[in-house]
Formats: structure tokens, C-alpha cells, sequence
């Protein structure tokens, strides 16, 4: 009879779903899940033995909801920012005593972009694009913080990109060239981050992004695949930046328009970061995803747009499901400080996600393709359920911002409705799984980026990376 172990998983979105989901199905224990989510998520609410509710994810919420089964419960597993950011791993480890997978407080790196900027210009200057902080107890009127930024944009030529403080989860960046081609554009843009919090103002870097993830115990690092997110609205990298509409992973460890050695350049980097911060030997708060960093590869090389203390939703989406060792044996492992190696099916996979016509603007932008009587309607999977079991493990169907109401029936919410990930052999083929579940959920006048992992696409990049390297050498 296989061993009972009780798991509490904070969730929001397809990505907490996706780990509920790849626990439950250990083949070496019987899971017990215990839920805390943002809303009534139709698969979580299905894989609790306890779901329970909690839009804010208040710390101290999940703190209550976790105390009625402390004594049923052998680790947590955090999936969003909000929490890690507002200390739950401090509180239910001091206050509960229930070991949690993710850093603590102190390490949620994400919590400020001047804090990371910083932190590299100390330990890795040659990775960070050159940057200023305008914060406002600096400046005395917006007459002298715009000719700062004047000055700053005359160093850059204009060519930057303006982004908050704190954490706007792919939000709130303005590109130059992309979000706006005029100064007093970007100035209006900088007014809106700069009247609620610090606006740091960085060079724009002209290069190929791909995102590198870990699970670390506090001793180790073990590197997981590259992946290569979306983060424009629309087809083409065109519109606002959102979450993240979809991603692709190969079946090597790396990217197609990149190499093995690129890959290994982001582990050099991720571990001499992690080596300042680990001290000599461990450094248990760092346990988790310490470190997902968005990479940029130019003409020069490596430089670093973001990192973050949690996995990437969708980034992380389209690989923990490809675990070949059991996920709760990998979770104790990072518990115990004995992780040092994992083993992942060599498969590609690609992730789309099905969104509600208010996200990235859509309906505002292109009010022509939404269908008027959807909106707010039902959402229909049971055809995208049959499509799954045709692929059997190679597709899967993650409800994200949606909830199933009283009458049974589902409902998207704001956000990123359904993430659809196909695996196969081959990107292209993982495609066409992906596509196929997303033309199989039907209401709601939910839409998608239809150039996610397009051999298009992706030739660009190829191409784009060839020209940037014959620059180099030139």
C-alpha cells in the first residue's frame, strides 16, 4: 500500500494546476492535496480532498486554512508571486511548522527590479544593460525628474524600455520602438508606473529572449530546460506585454536558434549568483525555483531582463509534467538537501493559452472578431477532454483563470483562461497537439496567439540570432 502524504499547494492559475495535477498522479504515494487558490478552479477543486478559496491569497488566510490540517500536511508547494513576496514560507514554517518549497521573504528577488538591477551591477556588471531609478523622495517637482530622463534618453538615444518597480508580472513595461515612438509618449507611460511606485528606466537590448529555470535545495542547482515565453498580445510580438499568451520547449535542453554552450553561459551566470547568495556551502531559504531568469542573447552575448523567485507561468508548465522521477520524491529532495539531479522524458512541448476577449485589450483593438453574445458565457472543454484522451499524457488541459460556478458549469475569469500543452518528438508536432485542444474549447469568445512555436516564428529567431552573431565577429 503506497505511502499517504499530505500536500498543501498554493495555487493561482494554470501553473498551480499544473503541479496539483503532477502530484496527484505519483505512482509511489497515495497525494492528499490541500488547496488553497484564488478561485473555484474546476481541476483543482476536483484533485483537493480540501479546496478551499482565498481570492487576496492572503498570507494569514492560508495560514488558517493550513492550521486546520497542519497535522495532516508534510510540505506546501507554492506556485505564485504574491505569497512567496509576502512571506508565506517565513510564517508557515515559524508558525506552523510545515516545511514549504519555495525562498523565503528575504530571497523573493522579484519583489523589486532597482533591488535585482543593483544586486547584478554588484555581482555580474557585465550582464546588466545600463539603467537609472527615479524614485520620487529624489526629486523635489516632475520638472527636474524629466530632465533627468531627458538626459538619460539622450545617453540611450531613446532606444529603453520603462518598467515599475515592483512586480507587474510581465505588465506595465513600455518599449521604445513598441509601446511608443515620441518622448512625451513615454513620458506619459513613465507618469503612470511613477504616481504609485519607482520607475527604473533601462537600456533596450536588441536580441533573442529564452528563460532559464532550477530547483534548488539551498546547496545545489539542477538546471532545467530552456524555454522561450511570449509575452506580446498578438501575433507577430505586436500589442501590450501580458503573463506570458503560450511557450515552447525542444526536446535538446536548448532553444533552436540557440546551442548547448549558450545554455551552459546561463548556468555560469545562475551559479555565480547562486554561490553569492548560497555563502559556502547552503543556504536552505534559497529552496525552490530561486531563480528564473529571463535571458537575453545579443551581439555581445548574455544580458539579464528580469529575474524572478518562482516558476515561470506558462515557462515551467510544459516541463514539470515530462518528470520521469516521481514530483513528491523531487519536492522531498529539495526539502532534505539531496537533490542532485532529475530526470525529464526527451520530448518537446508546446503551451497555448485560450484568454477572455478583455486581456491584452483584445476586445478594444479588435472588437470586429469578438463574438458579442459569448462574452460572459459558458465555456464549453467536454469536446478539447476527448481530444486529451486521444494523446493520453501528451496532451493535457490546464484550467487557468476560470472557475466552475453553482450550476456545474465553467466560466472564464479575467486572465489567462486554459493553457493547452501538446508533447511529441518534435516542436512542430507538439504544435499541432496543442492547437488541437485549443480548437476543441469552444464559449466565451476566448482567443489565442496563433503563431506560438510557428516554424515562422521560430525561423526568425534562428535567423535574427545568425545575423546578431555575424555581428559580433565582425
Amino acid at each position: 500500500m503506497a505511502e499517504r502524504v499530505g500536500i498543501l499547494v498554493i495555487s493561482y492559475g494554470s501553473r498551480g494546476v499544473c503541479y496539483a495535477d503532477t502530484l496527484k498522479r505519483s505512482e509511489n504515494y497515495d497525494v492528499e492535496l490541500y488547496i488553497a487558490d484564488r478561485q473555484r478552479n474546476p481541476l483543482n477543486a476536483k484533485l483537493a480532498k480540501e479546496h478551499r478559496v482565498i481570492p487576496d491569497l492572503s498570507c494569514e488566510k492560508i495560514k488558517k486554512f493550513a492550521s486546520r490540517y497542519k497535522d495532516k500536511i508534510d510540505f506546501c508547494l507554492v506556485g505564485p508571486e504574491k505569497p512567496i513576496i509576502d512571506g508565506i514560507r517565513d510564517i508557515l514554517e515559524k508558525d506552523l511548522g510545515i516545511e514549504t518549497i519555495c525562498p523565503t521573504q528575504e530571497y523573493a528577488l522579484e519583489k523589486s527590479k532597482v533591488m535585482q538591477r543593483e544586486m547584478l551591477e554588484k555581482f555580474c556588471k557585465e550582464m546588466n544593460p545600463r539603467f537609472k531609478v527615479f524614485r520620487k523622495e529624489d526629486y523635489s517637482s516632475l520638472s527636474e525628474v524629466k530632465k533627468d530622463l531627458w538626459e538619460f534618453l539622450d545617453e540611450l538615444n531613446n532606444e529603453v524600455a520603462v518598467k515599475p518597480d515592483k512586480p507587474g508580472y510581465g505588465k506595465g513595461v513600455g518599449v521604445w520602438g513598441d509601446h511608443f515612438s515620441s518622448r512625451e509618449e513615454l513620458w506619459q507611460h513613465f507618469l503612470s508606473i511613477y504616481q504609485g511606485d519607482a520607475v527604473i528606466v533601462e537600456e533596450k537590448i536588441y536580441g533573442e529572449e529564452s528563460s532559464f529555470q532550477c530547483f534548488c535545495d539551498g546547496k545545489h542547482l539542477v538546471a532545467l530546460p530552456q524555454t522561450r515565453d511570449y509575452k506580446r498580445a498578438f501575433d507577430g510580438d505586436k500589442g501590450p506585454n501580458t503573463g506570458g499568451m503560450g511557450c515552447y520547449k525542444d526536446k535538446r535542453d536548448y532553444l533552436p536558434f540557440l546551442s548547448a554552450k549558450d545554455r551552459l553561459n546561463e548556468l555560469k551566470v545562475v551559479e555565480k549568483l547562486f554561490k553569492k547568495l548560497r555563502g559556502k556551502s547552503s543556504n536552505p531559504a534559497l529552496r525552490g525555483i530561486p531563480f528564473y531568469v529571463a535571458f537575453i542573447h545579443d551581439a555581445t552575448g548574455l544580458k539579464i531582463l528580469e529575474i524572478n523567485s518562482r516558476g515561470g507561468d506558462p515557462e515551467i508548465i510544459p516541463i514539470v509534467p515530462l518528470l520521469q522521477d516521481d514530483f513528491v520524491d523531487v519536492c522531498f529532495d529539495m526539502i532534505d538537501g539531496s537533490l542532485r539531479k532529475i530526470h525529464l522524458e526527451r520530448k518537446a512541448g508546446v503551451l497555448i493559452y485560450k484568454v477572455p476577449p478583455s486581456y491584452g485589450n483584445f476586445e478594444k483593438i479588435f472588437p470586429e472578431r469578438v463574438k458579442k453574445g459569448e462574452v460572459g458565457k459558458p465555456i464549453d472543454i467536454s469536446k478539447a477532454l476527448e481530444i486529451q484522451k486521444k494523446y493520453g499524457d501528451n496532451a493535457r488541459i490546464y484550467p487557468g483563470s476560470m472557475e466552475i460556478r453553482d450550476d456545474k458549469k465553467l466560466y472564464a475569469l479575467s486572465s489567462r483562461t486554459v493553457a493547452c500543452v501538446g508533447f511529441s518528438d518534435d516542436i512542430e508536432s507538439s504544435r499541432e497537439i496543442a492547437l488541437e485542444l485549443i480548437n476543441g474549447i469552444k464559449g466565451g469568445s476566448l482567443w489565442y496567439r496563433k503563431d506560438i512555436a510557428s516554424k515562422e516564428h521560430i525561423s526568425k529567431s534562428i535567423e535574427h540570432m545568425r545575423r546578431l552573431r555575424c555581428k559580433d565577429n565582425e
